[in-house]
């Protein structure tokens, strides 16, 4: 049974405080028409510090895309290997261990993809796979965890890697001014995960089954629209109210399990927002408290996007992890509107159970 073990996260140095991105809001737009709401909807979001790949003073000019695009490859070739590293050695494997590497981002492009860069640069196998994702998301970090899942599954025999990283302040439009978009300044951060699937052993969440849903016509209601100075992010203001469709979809998945989505041991789910981890504890019925590790992703680091599961995760294993055969469930949410979904019980090594 495959094992998603002991993530490894990172945030750049750059920190930028609540309070210093209300201040900037008010400064930058001090006679937006919405500048109230806008206000209040980032102090809503309960993020108090994000991290940042430049300092605040760079990040709000735009030099251009293809400029941004030059900073994202410069500043995940510097970053990704430690993190990658720190993941190979907590699932007590080696670059030649490693079968496939899932890369997920949205924030940046490159072709070839980071894989490439890494498998000459790291000594990963030749004969390693590469599987880059770069239009989920958000919803990318459960999708990378579930098409890990499917490969140790077709291959019992082989691990993954798992590679998450995301600068979305390289994303910041000066010119974008809905509401949304000033949400959003205030809301993602920079950041970068790694986790080993292992097909064999390890300790960590023992994959059971993963699946994904889709809500009908809501395609527009997260995306880029690609212009020549980037991605310009758009978010509809229905997103927040998505769990109420999407709570159905989690709930189905375990019932299909034998499990009670209402009835488990550990949640590790993507924290867009407060109101997405308010709502799941509505309409699952589970107690606020399960969430502590998305929510506490959320307040210190920002929505890192697709790393977001893999840092609440890395929670769980610094709280000391669950018990052994403990049921829980992971899920990332996204454009879509997607919602890619795991299950999978709490594995401890020989050591640990002994």
């Amino acid at each position: 049974m495959a094992t998603l073990c002991r993530p490894s996260v990172s945030v750049p140095e750059h920190v930028i405080t609540m309070e210093e991105t209300l201040e900037l809001a008010r400064s930058r737009h001090p006679d937006h028409p919405q500048l109230p709401l806008a206000l209040r909807l980032i102090e809503n979001t309960g993020v108090r510090t994000r991290h940042i790949v430049q300092p605040i003073e760079e990040t709000l000019k735009h030099p251009g895309f293809e400029q941004r695009n030059k900073l994202y490859e410069a500043e995940a070739k510097a970053r990704v290997p430690a993190v990658i590293q720190q993941a190979l050695d907590d699932a007590e494997l080696l670059t030649t261990d490693i079968d496939v590497i899932v890369y997920v981002s949205c924030t940046g492009f490159m072709m070839p993809s980071l894989t490439a860069w890494l498998i000459n640069e790291m000594d990963f196998d030749s004969t390693t796979r590469q599987l880059p994702i770069a239009q989920l998301g958000c919803a990318a970090g459960g999708a990378a965890i579930n098409r890990s899942h499917d490969f140790c599954t077709a291959y019992p025999e082989a691990n993954a890697l798992i590679v998450a990283c995301e600068f979305c302040s390289l994303c910041y439009q000066p010119t974008d001014l809905g509401v949304g978009s000033l949400l959003s300044n205030g809301l993602f951060g920079d950041g970068i995960a790694a986790a080993v699937v292992r097909g064999r052993g390890g300790s960590g969440i023992e994959l059971e089954r993963n699946g994904s849903y889709l809500i009908p016509k809501t395609e527009e209601w997260i995306m880029y629209d690609v212009q020549a100075t980037g991605f310009h992010f758009l978010l509809d203001k229905r997103v927040p109210a998505t769990m109420e469709p999407l709570a159905p979809a989690l709930q189905d998945l375990a019932g299909l399990h034998g499990w009670d989505a209402a009835d488990l041991d550990f949640y590790i789910v993507h924290a867009g927002g407060p109101r997405i981890l308010d709502d799941l504890s509505k309409f699952l019925q589970v107690d606020p408290h399960a969430f502590r590790f998305s929510r506490a992703t959320l307040t210190e680091y920002g929505n890192i996007a697709s790393g977001v599961v893999l840092d609440a995760l890395r929670r769980l294993f610094d709280e000391g992890g669950a018990e052994h055969q403990a049921r829980g469930l992971l899920a990332g949410f996204g454009p879509g509107i997607t919602a890619e979904m795991a299950l999978g019980r709490w594995r401890r090594s020989e050591q640990e159970t002994a």
